[in-house]
């Protein structure tokens, strides 16, 4: 990629900088969506230009590339018009040399400060009543954001109805699967959903391990019966991870009248495994008493339910991926919502610290690194190499679109600024070479232009290549990115 090609500012108006104008067009946009969003994306950018009706705004990384194009590009066009109407179209160039960088980019924070607000102390712990602690509750942990499959559709129903009614006829609920699988997610969702409905109820989520501590720390200073007291007030006990307290007798008995004490008064308790009750090495009583509630499995996702946790990150990081990328991730990591999001988050790194676009190929380079190489036993996973061809136009086109930084769409648009004529010819170029593409043919799909205009776009770029070692490194890895060269 050639992330830091750059563009002379062209003169605009001598009523307006390009600065001023930006900022100008920054200050609309910020009205019209979130803080959070404008300050991530709109940071570090900058109007580079403007020529014959073309706003050129500049990019800081190429990850923002995409993301400008779907949900930014048609709201900017909107604002430059409402200061400037002799604006036709807004042309995106990456910059790396923005990044960080003053003197070029406007400076968010400075220009729209954010109204301070109370500083509350980073916690993991909140203090619900005196002596009864409990985790915080994650904000990111929903029910609405919970994705649903074949392998938790039950859990996810039932934690919907606990919610609905905690205390009632799903009582305890009991919540059982392997690791990465969803189980905290749902249990905290849960919780989250109870306190939105019922703001004074008392919601305590811990985990079998905090739970014993507490346990030894009142017989430690003698304050068994104040610890019995507490816990029997709270309307809802979360405890994860309950196979912990095996082997642990007195925590057993503790909790096992804690858990009667909270029954009889209908208040609910949500608990969660990594195996049915009827595996663990528990009391028999306490077992009893699980087998009695609602008892849900968390198993592994299937195909589609991976792809559409894969989806939902990718939207969540606000970051744009190929749908190959997240069909090719779902195929091959199986076996925990963990993993995918590992993988996950290493395409995230190739945007945001190496600036390169996720490939399938990249992907399959760092799942090798990883000793999840999903090449190495084709039999195990279903997968085959595909055999060689050649790429498609539309593969070409997507390849040089990435390796510049500039959309397909102005491409074969009637832009004639640097940034987006120099990767048009070298797509042309390409679908000429290897493709034996016709002259008509190319003019077609570079939005109808004349077979002569593309034979001098051919000719220019043809003669230059034999001349210009850059450029010849250019083609060179589009190529090897399209597998066509080694």
């Amino acid at each position: 990629m050639n992330p830091t090609a750059t563009l002379s500012p062209a003169p605009t108006s001598p009523a307006v900088s390009t600065s001023d104008l930006w900022l100008r067009i920054l200050k609309i946009i910020e009205s019209k969506i979130q803080r959070g969003q404008f300050i991530t994306w709109f940071k570090d950018t900058a109007v580079l230009g403007l020529e014959e009706g073309n706003l050129v705004v500049g990019l800081p990384l190429p990850m923002f590339l995409t993301w400008h194009m779907q949900h930014y590009r048609t709201m900017t066009l909107e604002a430059a018009q409402e200061i400037d109407p002799s604006i036709r179209e807004i042309v995106y160039t990456v910059d790396v040399g923005l990044k960080d960088n003053r003197e070029r980019s406007t400076d968010l924070l400075e220009h729209f400060p954010e109204l301070k607000k109370r500083k509350v102390a980073g916690r993991q712990e909140v203090k619900l009543a005196e002596g009864i602690v409990s985790k915080i509750l994650s904000p990111k942990y929903m029910i609405e954001n919970f994705i649903v499959g074949t392998n938790n559709r039950l859990a996810h129903a039932a934690c919907m109805a606990v919610a609905r009614e905690p205390g009632g006829k799903y009582n305890p609920l009991f919540l059982y699967g392997g690791v990465g699988l969803g189980k905290t997610h749902l249990l905290q969702a849960t919780g989250n959903a109870i306190l939105k409905a019922h703001p004074r109820s008392t919601v305590v989520y811990t985990t079998s391990e905090d739970f014993t501590n507490q346990v030894v720390e009142a017989i430690q200073h003698q304050k068994m019966d104040q610890f019995n007291r507490r816990y029997r007030t709270v309307d809802v006990l979360i405890i994860d991870d309950i196979q912990f307290i095996a082997n642990k007798d007195r925590t057993q008995e503790i909790f096992f009248h804690t858990f009667n004490a909270l029954y009889e008064e209908r208040k609910q308790v949500i608990i969660s495994a990594d195996r049915p009750p009827q595996e663990l090495q528990l009391e028999d009583r306490l077992i009893s008493r699980f087998a009695r509630g609602m008892i849900a499995d968390v198993s592994q996702p299937d195909y589609e339910t991976r792809l559409a946790i894969l989806s939902e990150k990718a939207a969540e990081y606000e970051i744009f991926l190929d749908r190959a990328v997240l069909e090719f991730i779902a195929q091959h990591v199986t076996k925990n919502v963990r993993e995918l999001e590992g993988i996950l988050m290493q395409a995230v790194a190739l945007y945001e610290l190496e600036q390169r676009m996720p490939t399938v190929r990249s992907i399959s380079e760092i799942m090798s690194k990883l000793s999840m190489d999903p090449l190495k036993d084709e039999e195990t996973v279903g997968f085959t190499k595909a055999p060689k061809r050649k790429p498609t136009f539309q593969e070409i086109m997507e390849a040089v679109s990435r390796y510049y930084s500039v959309s397909i769409q102005d491409m074969v648009g009637a832009s004639r600024v640097r940034e987006v004529l120099h990767p048009r010819q070298v797509a042309m170029l390409l679908g000429k070479k290897h493709l034996d593409m016709s002259y008509v043919r190319l003019g077609e799909v570079f939005g109808g232009r004349d077979h002569t205009t593309v034979m001098n776009a051919l000719k220019k770029v043809d003669g230059r290549q034999h001349n210009d070692p850059q450029l010849l490194r250019e083609i060179r890895a589009v190529e090897v990115e399209l597998g066509l060269v080694q």
